[in-house]
């Protein structure tokens, strides 16, 4: 089988043409799947839409839980019972290539006519990279900024055209839009112990001046502190520190927070389920003037070192590649492509939406990449959950933590 494989590709090699042009065999080839896509999501549909093709591969789909994506993974590599294709959250990349558990796809991109290193945004691209070479390929991109409900604004007496554009303008505004007596918080935003919680501390922290390297920045401490005062003063639910991003901008969407810190992948539900005027705006700066940040998100594909059909899955991985002009129109998601313009929608809030996420991508910084970024981003997420439960201080929580990551990072 190893010998038939190599021939292939030094076949398509000779031949100068892309893998994604391969016939299909006379025998069918079966991949499988990871991914943490729901129905309506992009992965489980790549595969429908792959598989009609009937080119002789078919691709067995299995949906895996968010925190469960890492330790599962690693486990199946390593008794051998690991998917030929996975689709994993772009800082823990390196954790695997570096491992050497994903296929370097190096070469086969250099002769693919689908996809070219040059057509991605930097950052989605460096996440994917692992001493010099590519392991995988972007799946897509995100960025999180502040929705507000503009008709609890005017209720309150605060102007919908002037969201927070700072930390304390956020305090305060949350402050005036809580209102107990309606199931109201002022507030929805993620700080579960897990990647949501790091993934949307961590451009707070970058405001302030830090890094997960310096994650006990003056700034980043004054931060967990701002977090802490909303919790304190019940701006935001407890249950903020259970919930993870999705279901904590339902609460918005519902009318029981007034501004949520989400994503764009929430555009097409908020679109739906949302009964009221609503917008969004950049992520609230330390003062006037300060430097943005914000979070770099969503997945990569990967082909795990381990399949015997290396050159099949790199098709399917073309295939999902070549629908990436699609990912905003279908799933509401942003392609992690320089290339891909995304046509209005006509939908008037959605698309003045999109323009601010646009926006904010151009702040976003991603999270490592490192090897041990499981490790680092736990240490954060410690430091919040110590914090805001009241069990240590914001700086003596963010000290620890970052005791912790200076021991990863050697």
């Amino acid at each position: 089988m190893a010998i038939r494989k190599y021939a292939i590709l030094g076949a398509l090699a000779l031949a100068g043409v892309s893998l994604f042009g391969l016939s299909a065999k006379a025998e069918d080839v079966t991949l499988t799947l990871w991914s943490l896509d729901k129905d309506t999501q992009p992965a489980p549909n790549l595969v429908k839409e792959f598989n009609a093709q009937n080119n002789g591969i078919k691709i067995e789909y299995r949906l895996i839980q968010f925190d469960d994506v890492v330790t599962e993974a690693m486990r199946a590599y390593a008794t051998g019972q690991a998917p030929d294709i996975i689709a994993v959250d772009n800082p823990e990349h390196a954790l695997f290539s570096s491992r050497g558990a994903f296929l370097d796809l190096t070469d086969m991109i250099a002769k693919s006519t689908v996809i070219k290193p040059e057509n991605y945004f930097p950052g989605p691209l460096k996440s994917v990279e692992w001493d010099g070479k590519y392991f995988g390929v972007p799946k897509a991109t995100n960025t999180i900024a502040l929705y507000y409900n503009k008709d609890m604004f005017k209720a309150k007496g605060l102007d919908p055209a002037k969201p927070p554009q700072t930390w304390d303008e956020l305090v305060e505004d949350a402050r005036k839009l809580t209102d107990p007596a309606k199931n109201v918080y002022g507030l929805a935003f993620s700080a579960k112990a897990n990647e949501e919680g790091t993934f949307q501390f961590l451009p707070w922290a970058q405001m302030g001046g830090g890094s997960y390297e310096h994650i006990n920045a003056e700034g980043a401490v004054k931060a967990l502190g701002i977090w802490k005062t909303i919790m304190d003063e019940k701006l935001a639910s407890p249950d903020t520190l259970t919930r993870g991003q999705w279901d904590s901008t339902g609460t918005f969407n519902s009318g029981n927070a007034a501004m949520a810190i989400s994503g764009p992948w929430e555009l097409d539900r908020m679109t739906q389920e949302a009964k009221f005027d609503w917008g969004v705006t950049l992520l609230p700066v330390p003062k006037e003037g300060a430097e943005r940040s914000s979070a770099m998100g969503d997945f990569n594909w990967a082909i795990f070192a381990t399949s015997k059909h290396p050159a099949e899955a790199f098709k399917a991985l073309e295939y999902f590649a070549s629908q990436d002009d699609k990912m905003f129109k279908n799933f509401g998601q942003l392609p992690a492509r320089s290339d891909i313009s995304i046509p209005e929608t006509g939908q008037p809030l959605k698309d003045a939406a999109l323009k601010v996420f646009l926006e904010q991508l151009k702040y976003a910084k991603p999270r490592g990449p490192h090897p041990q970024w499981p490790k680092i981003s736990k240490a954060i997420q410690d430091a919040i959950q110590g914090a805001l439960t009241g069990q240590m201080s914001p700086k003596d929580a963010l000290d620890q933590a970052a005791d912790k990551i200076k021991a990863v990072l050697g």
